[in-house]
């Protein structure tokens, strides 16, 4: 069952081609900063908030980011869980993520198992996602235990996605990790893209406008960004920049 995230964020999609959601890690922010990121972000027109990392962090801390950045913001506070200690009472809605590419059954599904009880405790909105990892090794991966995907082996990329699909998961994210040096290519994108009907999230390595135009018109409905906003003191001006790419590249591809 499609809840309210889920369908706003399939209707912004609709109505102008790729959206752009900003990823805060909230190892790296603190309740204060990251209410301020999320108001300026939220004056760009980012679609929504996404709250996670690759390290560990207090659950208590996780509590105080998300009622900051939920007070001071109106558009959706999505959770983006590296583990059970990721799930939060204070959000809207939750990715109910599943490792494909993980050497460990933990993180395919054990983890879903011990955190689903308290995600229907909670009564957070559940997106079930099926989460990929390519490129070379990130701290993702190394937490995830993943197998990344090589950026030249696009076809393996696309067969993960579409068992996603087959699963029942109604989105793919193709992640190539906090700060990576290179976002997923494009001939990957396009690839998945063609085998799969249900949205697609590119993240990871993604910090230029000329980045963002190349992975909507490969395909990307959503361009997920953390990294620039980590390292940026222009946040409003690099993230409008990246929102309006996101943009016209969508438009621009429906007009095709």
């Amino acid at each position: 069952m499609i809840g309210k995230v889920e369908k706003y964020l399939l209707d912004k999609i609709q109505e102008g081609g790729t959206i752009h959601i900003t990823l805060l890690d909230p190892e790296k922010v603190t309740p204060q900063s990251a209410s301020k990121t999320a108001r300026e972000v939220e004056t760009c027109n980012t679609a929504a908030i996404m709250v996670g990392g690759s390290t560990l962090t207090s659950t208590s801390h996780l509590d105080d980011v998300v009622k900051a950045i939920k007070k001071a913001v109106k558009i959706p506070v999505i959770l983006f869980p590296n583990n059970i200690t990721g799930i939060c009472r204070h959000a809207d809605a939750i990715w109910f993520m599943s490792l494909l590419n993980s050497s460990d059954p933990y993180f395919i599904a054990g983890a879903q198992v011990w955190g689903a009880p308290l995600i229907k405790k909670f009564d957070l909105e559940v997106i079930p996602l099926g989460y990929i990892i390519v490129g070379e090794s990130s701290a993702v991966s190394v937490v995830g235990r993943a197998c990344p995907i090589p950026y030249n082996k696009p076809e393996l990329a696309a067969a993960h996605a579409l068992a996603a699909q087959y699963f029942g998961m109604r989105f793919v994210y193709l992640e190539a990790g906090s700060g990576a040096k290179q976002p997923p290519t494009n001939d990957m994108i396009k690839t998945v893209k063609e085998f799969v009907n249900v949205p697609l999230i590119v993240g990871g390595g993604i910090r230029t406008s000329h980045q963002v135009r190349e992975a909507v018109d490969a395909g990307a409905d959503i361009i997920v960004t953390g990294t620039v906003v980590e390292e940026s003191g222009r946040v409003r001006d690099l993230i409008g920049e990246l929102v309006d790419c996101a943009k016209l590249g969508g438009a621009r591809d429906d007009s095709v």
